[in-house]
């Protein structure tokens, strides 16, 4: 149920506080009154449209919050769990909060949610229908869904749609497969090069990084190689060792001659100096044999060098080739023998897909069967429920027909039926689509004929007929109320109407005013019984209210209260 409403802000409305009980309820007004502002309000509540020109002049920001309290079966409180909204509550609170700059904030039990959240909660607690707005009453994609509401047969459809899901998984992987497999034999002699090629080739993961490291290292060893080979061939030039043994042999020889002529000690000094002579061929001897002992430590390997620049050459080639890393080359060579392996399989694998194909299309298709007979069978029931509803709305000479028709051709997660409603307005006149055969007038009264049929199978918590009665007067009107009447027992109703006799039907009146000279404000206030008489009198003789025309509303009231006296009377 629909238990509050209040509204801040939006167009006519200033501030507005409402408090609403079950049954019917009725609002009225004169036109441009402000009705409709009432209703889109209420829309945006619940995650409809919303536009900065419904923001009240001079007022930063609008609000509206809707109060509704469903019953813990409802599958709203699923959607809010499952959205991480708390419910510990029995009411659920929407609201929106609209700005001059253009944002707008949707919050559920006052916790930030997406205006795509609100919406889907909004939507599963209230339901609008217009004169000339079917809604999904009027949609052909929608019939089925609502037939399947109808015959309760959700879970029926979502096993149709789960069959469905599984036969083209099968089906897509199939087709994958013998795709691969039928480019794979167009490519056998390349992928048969390329196995070859690269089986020989052997590739690592890794390889090349390796690879320019040995070579780097194997490079610089070349490097100090030479320096040293330099170092030896200085320190090992025979040039150097004569000139040197030259020396010394000189010396030796001075020393002797002054050593026999005692001199005046000099003879010490040369004798000095042929040791240190001696020692430098001793330490140039010892020099040379280190100098070639660490050039042969650091001798390069100039083959195996060469291996490695022939190898990285080859990697980066191949890899070049096949427009991939040379690391790739692992991967690329596996992927290419999963090819070839596929024109070596005996079909055993493809055989046992196309079983899988078989196996969930026959499934399928028996699940699919099985539902269109159950939508045969809700179809003929609906056809019923309808029936019933129609003469009371005078429309006893009007037909309503589901028309289930299956396609074995058709193959959709939804069945293989095409659901359309159709009516017939006059005997022996063809059906055709409700939207196209029924007036403005027929077109509300069979909409209610199918909202009154659907009601037990529905789970809104209110529903809303705007201008429902819209093209009808008289007895006509009158029935529309009293279906109304019947239907707000199981549901609460509100009605926008024009419609005295609808007026009179309903269990709470609201009168929808507008005021004001420089700044005008809509006001709804719900009326006593007395004032609903000056309210019913106004709907049935115009501005000028007469005697007769409240005489007349008093009627209408009376005729309401004695129908729902007797009807208390009977229940006891």
């Amino acid at each position: 149920m629909l238990s509050a409403l209040f509204i801040e802000n939006i167009v006519l409305i200033d501030r507005l506080s409402l408090a609403l009980g079950k049954g019917l309820t009725a609002l009225t007004g004169e036109t441009g009154a402000g009705k409709s502002i009432l209703l889109d309000a209420l829309s945006l509540a619940t995650g409809g449209r919303a536009e900065r020109g419904m923001i009240r002049q001079n007022c930063a920001q609008a609000i509206v919050s809707a109060t509704f309290e469903p019953p813990s079966t409802h599958p709203v409180w699923d959607m809010l769990r499952e959205n991480g909204i708390s419910c510990d509550e029995p009411e659920i609170i929407l609201r929106r909060v609209l700005g001059v700059d253009g944002r707008a904030r949707a919050f559920i039990n006052d916790q930030p949610v997406s205006v795509s959240a609100l919406r889907k909660s909004g939507d599963s607690l209230i339901e609008v229908h217009g004169q000339h707005q079917g809604q999904s009453f009027l949609n052909p994609v929608a019939h089925r869904g609502l037939l399947d509401q109808y015959g309760a047969l959700e879970k029926q459809s979502a096993a149709v749609a789960a069959a469905y899901a599984a036969w083209q998984a099968a089906d897509k992987l199939l087709t994958d497969r013998c795709e691969a497999k039928q480019q794979a034999e167009r490519e056998h002699g390349y992928l048969r090069h390329v196995v070859e090629e690269l089986g020989h080739l052997a590739p690592r993961l890794g390889e090349e990084n390796e690879l320019a490291a040995r070579r780097a290292h194997l490079m610089a060893a070349e490097k100090i190689a030479r320096d040293l080979s330099d170092i030896t061939s200085l320190v090992s030039d025979g040039a150097l060792e004569r000139g040197l043994v030259g020396a010394l042999a000189r010396l030796e020889k001075i020393s002797e001659q002054l050593g026999d002529q005692d001199g005046d000690g000099a003879g010490g000094d040369i004798a000095q100096l042929v040791q240190q002579v001696d020692s430098l061929l001793t330490e140039l001897n010892e020099t040379n044999l280190i100098a070639r002992r660490v050039q042969d430590s650091f001798d390069t390997d100039e083959k195996a060098l060469d291996e490695i620049e022939q190898r990285l050459f080859a990697l980066r080639a191949t890899a070049r080739k096949y427009n991939v890393t040379p690391d790739g080359l692992v991967a690329f060579l596996a992927a290419t023998e999963q090819k070839l392996s596929l024109l070596e399989d005996d079909q055993a694998s493809i055989k046992a897909l196309e079983k899988e194909v078989w196996t969930t299309a026959q499934s399928y298709d028996k699940a699919a069967r099985a539902l269109s007979m159950a939508r045969r069978q809700a179809a003929l029931n609906l056809n019923k429920a309808v029936a019933k509803e129609l003469k009371p709305l005078k429309l006893g000479d009007a037909t309503f027909h589901v028309e289930v028709k299956q396609d074995k051709e058709f193959k959709s997660p939804h069945g293989q039926d095409h659901v359309q409603f159709l009516i017939s307005t006059n005997p022996g006149a063809p059906l055709g689509p409700l939207k196209q055969i029924a007036s403005g007038g027929e077109l509300s009264r069979f909409v209610l004929a199918l909202k009154a049929a659907l009601m037990a199978k529905e789970d809104r918590t209110i529903i809303i007929f705007d201008e429902v009665d819209a093209g009808v007067g008289g007895a006509v009107a009158d029935a529309v109320g009293e279906r109304l009447a019947k239907l707000a027992k199981t549901a609460q109703v509100m009605v926008v109407t024009h419609s005295p006799q609808v007026a009179a039907r309903a269990d709470a009146h609201w009168s929808i005013t507008k005021a004001g000279r420089k700044y005008m404000t809509t006001k709804v206030r719900p009326l006593p019984e007395e004032e609903r008489v000056e309210e019913i009198a106004r709907m049935l003789s115009g501005a000028k209210i007469t005697e007769q025309a409240r005489a007349a509303a008093r009627s209408l009231l009376a005729g309401r209260a004695g129908v729902q006296k007797g009807k208390r009377a009977r229940a006891s």
